[in-house]
């Protein structure tokens, strides 16, 4: 019987559980998967050799955490450690566990440095999935340069130029990984969505990891551009404030975001992964506004994709009439949609699950090391 793998998959966002998916579904049936999440429903359509196993959450309270540990300073190795959790202890526990009984051949953390090096340190070899953003402290170094591969949810040219040749030596790049990149017609998505042929559409998108884009900026921005009909999907902030015009219609969570997608004639959106690669597949105009996220995650790829050509980039909403008309200006002026499409690659989830067959392989049936004859120094093996 095959070694299994394991799978670690932080529960905030859809990316991380979607990622997962579409490797479990393009892995050998043959190989055992084992996925620990702090959520159990949050996955699409798994096959029959991949288990869920539901651990405590290591990043929310329940109130049994002991509240009079702070003072005990967290080491730069760590980044979310407090003392005195026992979810956090009994999560960890649960996987130790699992790495004694279980023997894996490998061990995949989207994303959490502590389960990276936990794996480590049980002496498990894991692949670490790489994530934009200022990670060059211990805690991400340690989780990189201990891995015996690096997973990167994207095309190699949104790499950033900081990152080592030794992490790029080791990463597996793939661009549209556990992401429906299929794009529909346009005419035809705009019928489903209920949008005129010759209208103007400008699509505002907020992703599933943070609270959306506030509403007073895109009421501005819309009647900036009155003939265009400006439409939200995902979360808005509400502002008391905000004056809308009629040329704003707010449509909350969508299950077609890949006909709105398809639809627009200019989009406006956060550069999470899953938003990412739906726009680049499609070949968007793309006014690309970061949201906050914990290292300037968002805001390392948005500079990514400026610097690869692929959107044009603010770091907030514009906040004037004018700024808005220059911004959506440069976003229709400087669009190269061949760029955009060149970043998602063919089967991404199949040749993330070769790279990972071949990457066991090599780690627990390595080939012998080359050896010299002590008469003539030729190699024998």
């Amino acid at each position: 019987m095959m070694r299994p793998f394991g799978y670690f998959v932080h529960h905030q966002g859809r990316g991380h559980a979607e990622r997962l998916a579409a490797i479990a579904n393009a892995l050998p049936t043959a190989r055992p998967l084992t996925v620990f999440c702090a959520r159990d429903d949050i996955f699409p359509a798994l096959p029959g050799h991949v288990e869920i196993v539901k651990l405590p959450s290591l990043f929310e309270p329940t109130g049994e955490e002991s509240g009079g540990m702070d003072w005990v300073p967290t080491p730069q190795t760590l980044h979310c450690a407090p003392l005195g959790w026992p979810g956090i202890r009994r999560a960890m526990a649960v996987m130790t566990d699992w790495f004694d009984r279980a023997d894996p051949a490998l061990m995949v953390s989207d994303v959490s440095a502590e389960v990276a090096q936990l794996a480590r340190i049980c002496s498990v070899p894991h692949v670490k999935v790489l994530q934009h953003g200022d990670r060059g402290d211990a805690g991400h170094r340690a989780a990189y340069d201990g891995a015996a591969g690096l997973l990167a949810p994207f095309h190699a040219a949104l790499a950033q130029p900081e990152w080592t040749p030794e992490w790029r030596a080791k990463t597996c790049f793939a661009g549209g990984l556990g992401v429906d990149t299929r794009v529909p017609e346009r005419e035809v998505a705009r019928q489903r969505i209920g949008v005129a042929a010759g209208e103007e559409m400008i699509l505002v998108l907020s992703g599933g990891g943070g609270a959306g884009f506030a509403q007073a900026p895109i009421g501005v921005g819309a009647r900036s551009r009155p003939g265009a009909r400006w439409i939200t999907i995902g979360n808005v902030q509400r502002d008391w404030h905000a004056t809308e015009p009629a040329n704003v219609e707010h449509r909350g969570w969508v299950e077609d975001a890949a006909d709105h997608i398809a639809a627009a004639d200019l989009i406006v959106a956060s550069t999470g992964n899953t938003t990412c690669q739906q726009i680049l597949a499609a070949g968007r105009p793309w006014l690309a506004v970061p949201e906050w996220r914990y290292f300037d995650e968002q805001h390392a790829k948005a500079a990514a994709l400026a610097a690869a050509g692929a959107a044009t980039v603010r770091p907030h909403l514009p906040a004037s009439a004018h700024a808005w008309t220059a911004a959506l200006a440069e976003t229709l002026g400087n669009h190269r949609p061949a760029v955009q499409q060149a970043m998602i690659d063919d089967d991404p989830a199949e040749r993330v699950a070769f790279w990972l067959e071949t990457l066991a392989e090599r780690l627990w049936n390595p080939e012998p090391a080359p050896q010299t004859t002590p008469d003539d120094g030729a190699l024998i093996r």
